[in-house]
């Protein structure tokens, strides 16, 4: 009699540069602490509530993911303690320009640390970015009408959201599972944003044939890197930008 084949067991690589403020070990997630609905049992035939405290679970692929549950955690345990902060400037936006600071001085850190670029990026860059894209408007919607369309601080197209979060696109690790509405939280937003630009920044450097500058990942991140030099939004979209940057480079060396 022949012998059944074994079969065999396929062996998921695990994410690479782990970052030490992650919650659980590489293939997991965090999941808050929250009500859950036990079965029916003889004491209780009609079911009851429980409370499923914090944990750790498996994500299905074994593959790096991002969920809103571990990126408040994070932020909430580590980000008070980042050194390196965008200048404090509001820019002109009274009461907005700089309360989100503290996510964006902790989500640079976090993908600077993951990534280790040759030119690490800067926070007042993504400061400045997000000033030109929103106007630290955390809610807002590029087109009313559409819910498709960019939103949040960093104004994250529902079209990028699902690219964050597909194992099988352009991403090859490192991805952030969160829906559209968890994209108006501003620490979600900053935290996908960043992670977006980090792929613009290695796609711009693709397109140029050398390693693009982070001002240059900016413009691509708004779609205008391979625009014509007579491309007059492009020129506009880029002077804007280039406005909050300066100010804010001016702040930290005064």
């Amino acid at each position: 009699m022949k012998k059944a084949a074994k079969k065999k067991t396929k062996k998921i690589a695990e994410p690479k540069n782990l970052h030490s403020w992650r919650l659980c070990p590489a293939g997991e997630h965090w999941v808050r602490t929250h009500p859950m609905k036990t079965p029916p049992s003889k004491e209780n035939p009609a079911g009851g509530v429980t409370t499923r405290h914090g944990h750790c679970a498996r994500n299905p692929t074994g593959k790096d993911q991002l969920y809103p549950d571990e990126i408040q955690e994070m932020a909430d345990q580590n980000f008070s303690k980042v050194k390196e902060r965008p200048c404090s400037l509001d820019l002109g936006f009274k009461n907005k320009g700089d309360q989100y600071d503290n996510f964006i001085a902790g989500w640079t850190k976090y993908w600077n640390d993951v990534f280790k670029p040759k030119a690490p990026l800067d926070p007042n860059v993504v400061k400045a970015l997000i000033a030109s894209e929103s106007g630290f408007n955390s809610k807002m919607l590029a087109d009313k009408k559409n819910s498709n369309s960019a939103r949040g601080l960093m104004q994250i197209l529902n079209s990028t959201r699902k690219n964050l979060g597909d194992e099988k696109g352009e991403l090859r690790d490192h991805f952030l599972t969160v829906t559209k509405d968890e994209l108006n939280d501003p620490n979600v937003n900053v935290c996908a944003g960043i992670r977006w630009l980090f792929q613009k920044q290695v796609l711009a450097s693709s397109y140029l044939g050398r390693e693009a500058s982070w001002e240059e990942a900016v413009m691509n991140y708004k779609g205008k890197l391979k625009s014509k030099p007579d491309d007059l939004e492009a020129i506009k979209q880029k002077k804007i930008f280039q406005k909050y940057l300066d100010q804010l480079e001016k702040c930290e060396k005064s």
